[in-house]
């Protein structure tokens, strides 16, 4: 029985060496098979692949506005349109470029420069090919979807400053991120991303950028949307609001206009920044799209130096208003009597030189000095202090040091002293240079923002106050430089004097009535009466104007510069006014601004209609042409909890 169980259970040998040729030759069958798939139709397959496959689109997030102290917009951003290339088909790109070079007007050059810069970036993420669309490139993109599928059409928040040229040295400007911030990013910037440049874009550019969302879809072979898998909404960035107010800055921007020079007006208490002009100067609007080659180079060689933020980085010669340090010096060091006198004929020489007051003063003690603004009186004071006491106290009242404001690129101006020429020159300092040094001439170089700073300091007893213009800055520092209340009264009396009597510089034409308005002319030379002598020529000198208000402890401090005004008291009036507005702002005459909350205004000449139709960021722009008749613009970016002038 068990013999024939066996037999029963055998497979036949023949059955056997059959079942093994069929499954080597199964096995090689699908080993070609995928020989074929992988290697020799991998090309034809991936194309398949790729004309149905995912895009993904960026959601760009609206950077945060900037609003003045009391809430009123001063920058903001208005959606509009970008055109995307779309590079996931490498093939398909170069295909259609002639066609896309001719219908959106872009240089086969251009073109070229930014498919070149993101040759590393991802291919599926797309190429800004053209910042702003026009009504016509959205109606070409539109119309030749299913012509040209590498085109597509992206919501974009683009930067707009309402008021232009005003306040454009302090706001700065955005453009698209370098090739070094690119590397300098680790990865968080694309190309093509809009950063902060300058001003205080650049400064607070971490909390006015947000956070981009991103669009994923799926495509078909003609580039048509089959759905969307998700959308992840962007996080604007935060607004910011500065201590600027928006009527002393525009009565400042009105008496600086066609003027080469600077306006600060600053809280004298706090450091707060309340006005800052400087012309001539740039409209930041035309940084908002990719500013051309031609304009930027333009912008940078200009002679008069437009994109130069005079009220910080001009470092220029202060002229009399030096003399405050000096008068400072004088009483603190107690190395002059402040009973001293000195008369003067008009000149005085030193070392064997000639140097030369405005006219003769007769007798003259440290009160009239001041008043007058006598050069012969300080030319003594500055022989007797000598240079290293000048210097200390020049830098211990600010000069020639960074006062700290949160804008990018301050300059720390020159207070010159022996160290320094041995140092720089190698040779030993002149007495002689001492005198020039003594009036605010030679090699001292000074900000108008110093300026505003030390006079603040003489005035309030030794209060240096760290300027700022963000609000809400909980970082501002004060430093003591303790000066008697003596010095205070007899340097400040000295500068009420100036505005307030009848002999000082400003003759009287910039008193304010009930206003305890004081200050200090400047005037500086850019060529010494030497040199105008020998070319038989007058260069105009550069006007300053420090003023004040009250006499002690003052509220606001206004520093002024007009290069080539000529004489400072031709400067004051500028200075007058900006204090005359602060304080009939405070009395009333100055209506408060509107409570309702505006709209901020987009680029004129522009459709609203476009944006609103298409609706949430990222949207395609189909809807909205079809809605408009094919016309394309942008909507108004409404500025929540803002205020407009």
């Amino acid at each position: 029985m068990s013999s024939w169980n066996v037999n029963d259970q055998r497979v036949p040998q023949g059955r056997l060496t059959l079942f093994s040729y069929l499954s080597v030759a199964f096995v090689i069958l699908l080993l070609v098979g995928f020989w074929k798939l992988q290697v020799v139709q991998s090309g034809h397959y991936s194309d398949l692949a790729e004309k149905n496959g995912i895009r993904s689109i960026p959601i760009i997030a609206p950077r945060g506005a900037m609003l003045d102290r009391e809430g009123r917009v001063l920058v903001d951003s208005y959606p509009s349109f970008s055109i995307l290339l779309l590079r996931d088909n490498r093939k398909l790109v170069q295909k259609y470029l002639p066609e896309i070079e001719s219908g959106l007007g872009i240089s086969a050059e251009d073109l070229n420069s930014q498919l070149e810069a993101a040759k590393t970036e991802p291919r599926f993420m797309p190429v800004i090919i053209k910042p702003e669309a026009s009504e016509a490139d959205l109606a070409f993109v539109e119309s030749h979807r299913s012509d040209i599928p590498v085109l597509d059409l992206m919501m974009v928040q683009r930067r707009h400053y309402p008021y232009g040229e005003m306040l454009a040295s302090a706001i700065g400007y955005v453009g698209e991120v370098s090739a070094q911030e690119l590397e300098q990013s680790d990865g968080r910037y694309a190309p093509g991303d809009i950063v902060g440049k300058a001003g205080l874009e650049k400064e607070y550019n971490g909390q006015l950028e947000g956070t981009d969302g991103m669009r994923r879809v799926v495509v078909n072979s003609v580039g048509k949307v089959m759905r969307t898998l998700d959308n992840v909404q962007p996080i604007p960035g935060k607004p910011i609001q500065l201590t600027i107010d928006y009527d002393l800055q525009k009565v400042a921007e009105q008496d600086m206009e066609g003027k080469e020079g600077a306006v600060v007006a600053m809280d004298a208490h706090t450091g707060a920044i309340l006005a800052m002009v400087s012309r001539p100067t740039f409209n930041p609007n035309d940084f908002a799209v990719r500013i051309p080659p031609r304009e930027w180079k333009q912008l940078n060689t200009d002679p008069e130096t437009p994109l130069l933020n005079r009220a910080i980085q001009a470092q220029l010669a202060p002229g009399s208003v030096f003399k405050i340090v000096m008068a400072t010096a004088m009483l603190e060091s107690k190395a002059i009597p402040p009973t001293y006198t000195v008369y003067c004929p008009g000149q005085a020489t030193f070392y064997g030189r000639v140097f030369h007051c405005d006219h003769a003063h007769g007798e003259v003690d440290l009160h009239k000095a001041i008043v007058a603004s006598c050069d012969v009186y300080f030319y003594h004071v500055g022989q007797m202090l000598g240079i290293d006491r000048i210097s200390y106290f020049a830098n211990a009242l600010g000069l020639g040091h960074l006062t700290g404001i949160d804008l990018p690129g301050e300059e720390p101006g020159l207070i010159p002293s022996e160290q320094w020429v041995e140092r720089v020159y190698h040779h030993k300092w002149y007495p002689g240079s001492t005198i020039s040094v003594s009036i605010g001439q030679g090699s001292v170089m000074v900000t108008p923002i110093q300026l505003a700073r030390m006079i603040t300091a003489v005035a309030s007893g030794g209060n240096l106050v760290q300027p700022h213009l963000l609000k809400d800055d909980t970082d501002v520092k004060i430093t003591r430089f303790p000066i008697s209340q003596n010095t205070v009264d007899q340097v400040t009396q000295g500068m009420w004097g100036v505005v307030n009597e009848p002999d000082g510089t400003t003759s009287e034409l910039v008193k304010l009535k009930d206003i305890d308005f004081c200050g200090k002319t400047g005037t500086a030379q850019t060529m010494s009466y030497d040199l105008e002598h020998r070319l038989g020529k007058h260069i105009k000198e550069n006007g300053w104007f420090v003023g004040y208000e009250p006499r002690e402890n003052p509220d606001i401090v206004v520093a002024a510069l007009v290069q080539g005004a000529g004489w400072g008291s031709f400067v004051a009036p500028i200075v007058r006014d900006v204090v005359k507005a602060y304080y009939d702002k405070k009395n009333g005459v100055i209506s408060p601004p509107a409570t309702s909350t505006a709209e901020n205004s987009a680029p004129s000449g522009v459709s609203h209609s476009l944006v609103a139709a298409a609706g949430a960021p990222g949207a395609s722009a189909s809807a909205a042409l079809r809605s408009t008749g094919g016309r394309a613009g942008v909507v108004n970016a409404e500025a929540a909890g803002a205020q407009r002038p």
